[in-house]
């Protein structure tokens, strides 16, 4: 373990993005560092490896970036969430307020069922409102919900409280903006 790569290396902070006050934690520096992604990838392959997941869901778009390779790599069927509008067959849709308003999300009516192991991924655990939408989706199907998957929790915000039990697990750890 002692030779993994320091992630928290691999990003960038911006202060006063988008809003002053915000300091915002850049992944793109990541991304485009190989070994560094990979190194992500391999971790949480390594997590979930052994709990037989069938399929992972991630919001647009930023958990998409994770969540197609981590797919992959266990052998699961990848599942995207999208905005209203975005899929092209029947979908089932959550809605949700956000502190500035409201949001929805949607998923193929089709994409889980009751015997599937899902694991949510996304980049970032911030305030938790995009997951509990992704995990009430999941929910609607009867599916197994095995875990979420975070490359970063802000864990200053305590989102991980509001998981309703979820299993969280994330790669880089911010204690204070």
């Amino acid at each position: 373990m002692n030779d993994q790569l320091n992630l928290k290396n691999y990003i960038r902070e911006i202060p006063d993005f988008p809003k002053p006050g915000i300091l915002f934690r850049d992944i793109t520096p990541l991304l485009a560092a190989p070994a560094a992604f990979q190194e992500v990838i391999d971790r949480l392959t390594d997590y979930y490896r052994d709990k037989q997941i069938t399929a992972i869901l991630a919001a647009e778009a930023r958990g998409f970036i994770f969540a197609a390779p981590l797919a992959l790599a266990l052998g699961a069927r990848f599942i995207p969430i999208r905005k209203p509008g975005k899929l092209p067959f029947e979908t089932r849709a959550f809605h949700y307020e956000l502190e500035y308003g409201s949001d929805s999300l949607e998923m193929h009516t089709d994409s889980i069922h009751a015997d599937d192991r899902v694991l949510i991924v996304d980049d970032l655990l911030a305030t938790g409102g995009t997951i509990l939408a992704c995990i009430e989706l999941a929910k609607h199907s009867k599916a197994e919900i095995i875990g979420c998957a975070f490359l970063i929790e802000l864990t200053f915000l305590k989102a991980r409280d509001k998981m309703n039990g979820c299993d969280v697990f994330s790669l880089i750890h911010y204690d204070g903006e």
